[in-house]
């Protein structure tokens, strides 16, 4: 393609279409009504009936059938096998080689925050698009530091919705107060604020631009590309590297933070750059951490529409088309929660009665605790065989716990429990 040639331009709903033309398949099954309780497809929230597939893919036996035994193993065989399945099969490839990006702050300012005197920072990061100049990535973050602080400290990047110029809150709303950088400064560490959508837009008409765009220089995806959970988790990375060069910054212990598909993406990114020191994925939900062979709240066929397939690597869309179904799927959530062993995980929740009925609560739980052997390993921690806790009870020894906080969709009631995990599992580094 001509350097000078405008990128393709698809509708979400045209490149759906696209891809499954790609694939050979005729049509998907609908997935679930969350909206509408009179809905012949209503989501479906009784427990007696959410397990039509009660046993997962074995998460500790190898595809050549042998158990893993230790940390070795795990390194060296099975983990390997299950990034590879994920990006085969969910997730996508990400291309062996990526544009470089190039960091700039672009404003600088003094503030206080939580009482703590703050120098704060806005970054660009400019992906070099030499190869098709047609489109441009601008990757947007901000970086809070302490001012005060006396050498690296650690830092915790989230993934955030910035809500346009001219929007507007309905009558009533406030933001959460004290914020997550109010917290995280009051804890003396650095917070980076990255907008994912810079990197990648949320949607499926958007894949022929953002950095998936600039690599395929504006072609449509292939079955087997990336999606937009794992150029989030790209971007992520690219923040990394740059905190790798910053004096301020304690490399080793960075953790990566997100909510609802951002709390996909944290998984994600976790599963991909083990660099990343810890990690705190809230309310995730499905194709998250929720298992896909639970039928509770948002099912597997929901993520395959033309509104979240972007999410995914094509080839996820051929297991929402008979004769294929949930329980053909090679892994589940447990196997992507498992791959950030052993480093620290929390895994966290709202309520269902609050908002949060839709990403499966219990389900979350559920894979949390079926991943938990691959931190058992290495003797890093473990979630015993106890059943859901309910609210406000963190489950889980060492370095992976769930909690489900007493609030909806949302990690604010979460924040403290996790700033206090990554305190005491990063206190002897």
């Amino acid at each position: 393609m001509a350097q000078n040639e405008a990128p393709v331009e698809l509708t979400a709903e045209e490149d759906h279409r696209r891809m499954l033309d790609l694939l050979g398949l005729e049509a998907l099954r609908p997935g679930r009504n969350g909206m509408d309780p009179e809905a012949e497809n209503y989501a479906n929230y009784d427990e007696a009936t959410s397990n039509p597939y009660p046993d997962l893919p074995p998460l500790m036996i190898t595809e050549n059938g042998e158990p893993v035994t230790g940390p070795q193993m795990w390194e060296e065989t099975r983990r390997p096998e299950l990034v590879g399945i994920f990006s085969e099969e969910i997730y996508g490839h990400a291309p062996a080689v990526t544009p470089s990006v190039t960091w700039e702050v672009v404003a600088e300012r003094e503030e206080t925050v939580a009482g703590v005197p703050a120098i704060v920072r806005d970054y660009v990061g400019r992906v070099d698009n030499s190869a098709y100049p047609a489109i441009e990535v601008n990757i947007d973050m901000t970086l809070t530091l302490p001012a005060e602080a006396e050498g690296p400290v650690p830092a915790i990047v989230s993934f955030i919705f910035r809500f346009p110029a001219n929007w507007e809150a309905p009558a009533g709303w406030e933001p959460p107060s004290p914020s997550a950088t109010e917290r995280i400064l009051s804890r003396g560490w650095a917070h980076a604020e990255l907008v994912p959508t810079t990197v990648q837009a949320d949607n499926g008409a958007g894949l022929t631009k953002g950095i998936i765009g600039l690599v395929n220089k504006g072609q449509p995806r292939d079955a087997d590309d990336w999606g937009a959970l794992r150029a989030w988790a790209w971007g992520a990375s690219r923040v990394l590297d740059e905190f790798e060069g910053m004096k301020e910054i304690d490399e080793t212990r960075v953790a990566i933070e997100g909510l609802s598909r951002y709390g996909k993406a944290a998984l994600v990114t976790m599963a991909y750059d083990e660099r990343f020191a810890a990690g705190f994925s809230g309310s995730s939900g499905e194709a998250g951490a929720s298992l896909y062979r639970r039928d509770n709240g948002e099912v597997l066929e929901n993520v395959a529409s033309s509104g979240e397939y972007h999410w995914m690597g094509g080839n996820f869309l051929k297991y929402a088309a008979d004769p294929l179904g949930w329980d053909d799927l090679p892994i589940d959530a447990h196997s992507l929660i498992a791959l950030s062993a052993p480093r620290p995980l929390f895994v966290g929740t709202g309520k269902s009665e609050e908002g949060d009925a839709w990403v499966d609560p219990v389900g979350i739980f559920m894979a949390t605790k079926a991943a938990s052997p691959a931190w058992e390993l290495y003797g890093a921690g473990s979630i015993h065989d106890v059943d859901f806790p309910g609210e406000k009870v963190e489950v889980g020894e060492g370095a992976i716990v769930f909690r489900q906080q007493e609030g909806g969709h949302s990690n604010h009631l979460n924040w403290e429990s996790f700033l206090d995990f990554a305190k005491r599992e990063w206190a002897d580094e």
